[in-house]
């Protein structure tokens, strides 16, 4: 089950906040919210929300542990304890094939490839338990009570897609929140805005890449090369933030506020800030997990950004395509430290902006491409190899066909709707007729979102989950 689905949107969802808002102690409240994101979790793969259960066990009592021994040197074993265990079941689910086929590759032997189906959103509530584990023997409050862990650790909001909440982001309202009309509507309209992100623009913008690079032999054109790399970039942004403001509209539906994870990071001027402002929660979780202590700007400054990169690579998926893409970023991010800049601080911020935008066009078409003889293909496409033709007719007709939506969606890749959204905010509080007329717009602008969204997805059958591999 995804959220971008007409089952979850109509009735899964519905009959969560029917019985959230039936019971009013906290404890019912969150009784509800396990139940049902046990539910949401197993909906298609029953057998491994065993596994979710036995690492909530695990790591709930790993902190009970170190909390009893804080200040003490067996407290470390919580930590161990936890990082062996979990990042062994992660190896095991979402790299095995990998490890299995270069040891066959680098010895020539023939074993067996483990193709195990992955459980959805392992990647992102193994790092969640690590941080909770890291952060109590850090000196942060430990959780009492198992169930309080298994919610924070099962929040059906932000499992399969993030953003990776910390415990500390959210551990006074597992114990103690409260629900506002206010937190409420603004639930619902981050939740509309972002099923309109993921629906509207990122699948649409999805079917333009695909067709634009699936091939057999190479793209049809400079132009369906150049143009799938565009479409994905934006499919992939819209996509995953789009999740990211479902999974936050629908904690503030439920009192839980929790991290921005994506902004507006193709305004950046450089891949440095690109990285601070995209899927923010991995890159602070990377910052303060490992980099920091890795000995951060203080000591091998460049061989901690080059690990760093390498596992956020093989993070994303096991492939190589994904370890070759984080030390891609890797290079850029070093060349900027040492000479990029302090460069572009003394020039136009406009070169910078053009400089970041080529880099990271780049970057995802390594990213996109698991199988190297179309990456390359696609790759001497994009500049003209083997005298390809630099434009041609149905790439030309499907750019036509979609350039409203392309235009909008590069648009709203800036900050201009917050700053329409802000300025209506202002408008609203000048009086009463102002108020409600700024309410009225807002409210048929989401109505339109939503009703448009449902009809999509009622007749198109093209609603890819890009999130599978985490």
């Amino acid at each position: 089950m995804v959220f971008s689905d007409l089952f979850f949107l109509f009735v899964f969802l519905p009959s969560f906040l029917i019985c959230y808002f039936a019971v009013r102690k906290t404890a019912f409240k969150n009784a509800v919210l396990v139940i049902f994101s046990l539910i949401f979790y197993s909906w298609g793969e029953p057998v491994w929300v065993l596994l979710l259960i036995m690492s909530s066990i695990l790591d709930f009592l790993n902190g009970r542990f170190i909390s009893k021994h804080l200040g003490e040197k067996k407290a470390v074993l919580g930590i161990v304890a936890s990082c062996v265990v979990n990042l062994s079941v992660l190896a095991v689910f979402k790299y095995s094939g990998l490890i299995v086929s270069g040891i066959n590759a680098l010895f020539r032997l023939s074993l067996p490839v483990p193709a195990f189906h992955m459980p959805i959103g392992i990647s992102f509530y193994t790092f969640q338990s690590i941080t909770y584990v890291v952060d109590v023997y850090r000196g942060k409050r430990a959780q009492k009570s198992w169930p309080g862990y298994l919610l924070y650790l099962s929040m059906f909001f932000q499992l399969v897609a993030g953003p990776i909440v910390r415990y500390g982001d959210v551990a006074r309202e597992i114990d103690s929140r409260s629900e506002s009309v206010s937190d409420f509507a603004g639930g619902i309209s981050r939740l509309v805005m972002g099923l309109g992100k993921k629906v509207l623009i990122a699948n649409s913008m999805g079917a333009l890449a695909s067709q634009f690079l699936t091939f057999d032999t190479a793209p049809s054109s400079v132009l369906a090369a150049w143009a799938g790399a565009v479409a994905f970039s934006l499919q992939i942004y819209f996509d995953f933030s789009g999740y990211s403001d479902m999974a936050i509209g629908m904690g503030l539906m439920c009192g839980f506020h929790f991290p921005e994870n994506f902004d507006h990071p193709y305004v950046s001027t450089s891949v440095t800030e690109f990285w601070r402002r995209w899927h923010i929660s991995l890159g602070t979780f990377f910052r303060d997990y490992l980099y920091i202590p890795l000995g951060g700007n203080r000591r091998h400054q460049m061989l901690n950004i080059l690990i760093v990169w390498f596992c956020t690579g093989l993070w994303h998926g096991a492939s190589v395509n994904f370890i070759l893409w984080g030390l891609y970023f890797a290079f850029f991010l070093v060349l900027e430290k040492r000479y990029l800049l302090e460069f572009f601080s003394r020039i136009p911020k406009i070169f910078g902006h053009i400089y970041l935008l080529i880099v990271v066009l780049f970057g995802w078409v390594l990213f996109y491409f698991t199988d190297f003889a179309a990456l390359t293909s696609t790759l001497g496409a994009m500049f003209g190899a083997d005298a390809l033709a630099p434009s041609d007719l149905l790439t030309e007709s499907a750019i036509k066909g979609s350039l409203w939506l392309i235009i909008a969606a590069l648009v709203l890749c800036t900050p201009v709707r917050a700053k329409l959204s802000h300025a209506g905010e202002l408008i609203a509080k000048k009086n009463a007729p102002c108020f409600v007329l700024v309410s009225a717009v807002k409210v048929i602008f989401l109505l339109g979102v939503f009703a448009l969204s449902c009809v999509s997805l009622v007749g198109d059958t093209y609603n890819p989950f890009l999130y599978f591999r985490f």
